[in-house]
This record gives C-alpha cells, structure tokens and sequence, in this order.
C-alpha cells in the first residue's frame, strides 16, 4: 500500500502542470507510473500559458499547438489526459488559483499536485504555496542532481520512488534544432507532427 491513501470517496486526480514544450516520454511514463503504482487513479497534464517564474521563451509552441501535441501522445492511454483549464484562467495563471477553481468545477475528485524534486527544492517561492498545501496532497518525483530527504518533508508531500528518466523538452528542443533528433524520447505521433509543422527548427 502506498503511504498516500484515498479516503475521501472522490476520484483521486493528478495534477501534472508544465509548458510540455513539447511533452515527451518521460512525461508520460511517469503519468503512467503513477498510475499503475496505484499513487492516483488519473493523471491530467495541465498544459500551462506561461510558468509565472519564467522569461517569455521564444521557442514556446502557441497554446493550441502544445495541445496538439499533448493530447496525441496520450490518446491510446486510459489513465492519462490532457486539459486545457489553465488556459481559460486569469494572467498570471498561478497554481494555487488554479487548484481551487479545480476543486469548484469537479467537487468529484480529489486532486493531487505532482512536481519534480527541483520544484519541490523552489516550491516557498510559488504563490501562496501554503494555501497549496492546505487543500492538497503533493507528490514528488526525483530529479537527477536534485536531492531530497525525505524525512525533511512536511506532513502531506511524499517523495515517490519514481524512476529517473534523463530528458527534458529543452534538450528535445536543443536536439530538433541541432538536426540531431531522431524522435527517440517522443511519441511516434507527437515527432511526426513536429516534422510535418517545422517546430523548433
């Protein structure tokens, strides 16, 4: 049994929000991880307009291409969505409004806030992550060269045993623009669409 239990009755939602610029297969199999482990039932990528902590990035798709390509890689996959809710939300999109506007539009589920270690290590930097934690259970992933202990963590964020997986959508973007990408670490939908658009040439 995981240490993270569902008591609440509600379906318990992953929230997994980034740029996904473009997603990949770590992305994804980390969703898919999460699920079988029996951590969530669901998992939705919340594809974001814009991370508040991060410079404008020239090479950032618009909204409805990382969509696209978001919801081709997981269209065979069950347990694995792809919403668009923060795109509809007031700029700056930040998290902790975002959560609480989940929660009034699908009082059904219980959802469950997913971030990599290296966010966890800048998580006192977001908005109101307090009021984050008050209302929601955090997991966290491991990323390489961001170590956490987890006797250090507060009483409702667990560091899940996930496996590393070492790649990241700037060096997919890197790679593509080098000429170099062979679609190895992306879905076979997802490369063939980046070819046929010309994205991060």
């Amino acid at each position: 049994m995981k240490d993270v239990k569902n008591t609440s009755g509600k379906k318990r939602t992953a929230i997994y929000g980034g740029s996904f610029n473009p997603i990949h297969l770590g992305h994804t199999s980390l969703g898919d991880w999460l699920c079988q482990e029996g951590y969530v039932e669901e998992l939705w990528f919340l594809v974001s307009p814009l991370n508040p902590l991060k410079q404008q990035d020239t090479t950032l798709l618009d909204d409805a291409a990382r969509l696209n390509l978001a919801r081709l890689a997981v269209e065979e996959k069950s347990t694995l969505r792809v919403s668009d809710f923060e795109m509809h939300m007031p700029r700056p999109s930040y998290m902790v409004h975002t959560l609480e506007a989940l929660r009034s539009t699908y009082p059904d589920r219980e959802f469950v806030l997913v971030i990599g270690a290296d966010n966890w290590l800048a998580f006192p930097r977001w908005y109101q992550p307090e009021e984050i934690m008050a209302h929601h259970t955090l997991l966290v992933y491991p990323r390489e060269g961001y170590d956490i202990d987890p006797a250090t963590l507060p009483q409702g964020v667990q560091l899940v045993n996930a496996p590393l997986y070492p790649i990241s959508s700037t060096d997919i973007r890197h790679a593509i623009a080098r000429g170099t990408c062979q679609g190895e670490w992306l879905h076979p939908k997802v490369w063939e669409e980046i070819q046929a658009k010309g994205y991060y040439k």
